[in-house]
């Protein structure tokens, strides 16, 4: 993952992975620190609380991490150099297919950390305790030089969805990747977690006109494509043919492909038709060099998959869309939308997020581009009754520093995820990176923190801005939403760690 700063646009710095197996890390931090004891809890306290800590045991210690977001100042450097002979982000992805959607959490509960505190309540459970115990414990590390020239922070008891602190809380701010959580959200609102992007080919009524038909599937892979011209060759052969003109339709999107930011090797062109992302490598996260028409290289790899289950080709595809009366003769469904949001979030994956705009923006009437994502993914957040006051959501990626929220939106938006009135959402809380373990946040904690697997968040990185926004189990077993925002950085790892240090300041309030 190159991060190297370069002019006046980075991104996250590398992130080392963890030099010890993940589930022997598990292992000493269960001998370490005993079982969490849930004793005491309220049913919705336990809810939240397991809806935190679902993917820490299960697929949290799956190493599908690297440092994604990691990429985005690099794209912010390719962005300048482009225009000042004069960059964005690699929020690569993980696994080609995506993790599967997040097993139950109350099954998965097992020792991570020091354990609750279950002791008889005193003066400080009450919410005005609470409260001054927050002050104490975040006024001094906001404080921090490292956090810049502005900072907002904003801390939720999810049980209750009572704001416990706020500084700056209502102030605008430029979220980078943190905004991800607001197009999950939405996207999950709008379509549900069960959710799969359809991927066809239609044939046309004399069987010699076929069209690949993109829906918008980021993920869509080669084996994908190769098992649609298996099932699409048997279609044609049962009708006798055995060559066809060969087309393919992008029109589900509309808009420009490219990101504002410019072409760079962190994000593709968005488009209705692609294949691993655009990459043009066998990498499967990071910055990778990216098709100018992934479509076109699709359609291209299908033809040639289609040659060798007995289908000819009679000449390079070409864009267009399905004839008059056409019909369906192979279908590819992606991986729940559940799994897309656990991916983006994980991997801080910015071509699933931008495509989840766009498919936000197809289920509430709006045009699949970057301004109909917008006005999807608002209204969508709208509906949920959260704090929209001075939220610009330019694009679904965070790579747009013309996007702007507030740290109330963000942190009241994971209050909303483990409300169990709102059980939709909850793939935006299993999909946080998991501290010390996973995704973002694999290398930015350790064994000895107090944080390390109890703290889930979503890291956010351009330059000057440094943003944190996720949950953590207090001593008293409470889960707790946080959001941190801070501008004006000069040096991001630094200012990481400064946001580390306040998400584990909440992990040690009593």
């Amino acid at each position: 993952m190159c991060a190297r700063e370069r002019g006046w646009s980075t991104v996250d710095e590398p992130v080392k992975r963890p030099s010890v197996d993940p589930l022997d890390k598990l292992s000493r931090l269960t001998r370490r620190s005993g079982v969490i004891r849930l004793r005491g809890l309220s049913d919705r306290q336990f809810t939240a609380v397991s809806a935190g800590l679902g993917l820490a045991l299960a697929a949290g210690v799956v190493l599908a991490a690297g440092p994604w977001d990691s990429g985005q100042r690099k794209a912010e450097q390719d962005w300048a150099a482009a225009r000042i002979r004069t960059g964005g982000a690699d929020h690569g992805s993980g696994t080609p297919s995506g993790p599967e959607p997040a097993p139950s959490a109350p099954a998965v509960l097992q020792p991570l950390s020091a354990a609750t505190d279950n002791s008889a309540p005193d003066a400080r459970d009450t919410p005005n305790g609470a409260a001054a115990a927050l002050r104490a414990t975040l006024g001094p590390l906001l404080k921090a030089p490292a956090l810049g020239t502005v900072r907002s922070a904003v801390v939720i008891d999810t049980a209750t969805g009572e704001r416990l602190y706020g500084q700056g809380a209502d102030t605008p701010m430029t979220p980078a990747s943190t905004i991800k959580i607001a197009t999950s959200a939405a996207a999950l609102s709008a379509l549900g977690p069960g959710h799969r992007i359809a991927t066809t080919v239609r044939a046309s009524p004399d069987s010699r006109g076929l069209t690949l038909v993109g829906g918008g599937d980021p993920t869509l892979d080669k084996a994908a494509l190769r098992a649609l011209a298996a099932d699409t060759a048997r279609a044609l052969k049962d009708r006798g043919a055995t060559s066809v003109r060969l087309a393919y339709d992008t029109s589900r999107y509309s808009g420009p492909a490219r990101h504002p930011i410019g072409p760079n090797e962190n994000i593709a062109p968005v488009s209705a038709l692609m294949t691993d992302e655009g990459r043009l490598d066998d990498s499967d996260s990071g910055p990778a060099p990216r098709s100018d028409d992934p479509a076109r290289d699709t359609a291209r790899t299908f033809g040639e998959l289609l040659h060798d289950a007995g289908i000819a080709t009679r000449s390079d595809p070409v864009r267009g869309r399905p004839a008059a009366k056409s019909r369906t003769v192979a279908t590819h469904l992606s991986v729940p939308l559940s799994a897309l949001v656990e991916r983006a979030l994980t991997n801080s994956d910015n071509d699933i997020a931008e495509a989840l705009a766009r498919q936000t923006a197809l289920a509430t009437g709006e045009p699949a581009d970057f301004d109909g994502g917008r006005r999807a993914v608002t209204a969508r957040l709208k509906k949920l009754r959260l704090p929209l006051t001075g939220a610009n959501l330019a694009d679904g990626s965070g790579l747009n520093r013309k996007d702007k929220v507030t740290a109330g939106l963000l942190a009241g938006l994971l209050a909303r995820a483990a409300d169990p009135d709102h059980p939709e959402l909850r793939p935006v809380l299993t999909g946080l990176p998991v501290a010390g373990f996973t995704g973002t946040l694999s290398g930015r904690y350790d064994e000895k923190s107090e944080g390390t697997g109890l703290i889930r968040a979503k890291t956010g990185t351009l330059t000057g801005v440094n943003s944190l926004a996720g949950t953590v189990v207090d001593r008293r077993g409470r889960l707790l939403a946080f959001a941190f925002l801070a501008s004006g950085t000069t040096s991001p790892s630094e200012a990481q760690s400064s946001l580390d240090a306040l998400a584990t300041g909440l992990r040690s309030v009593r």
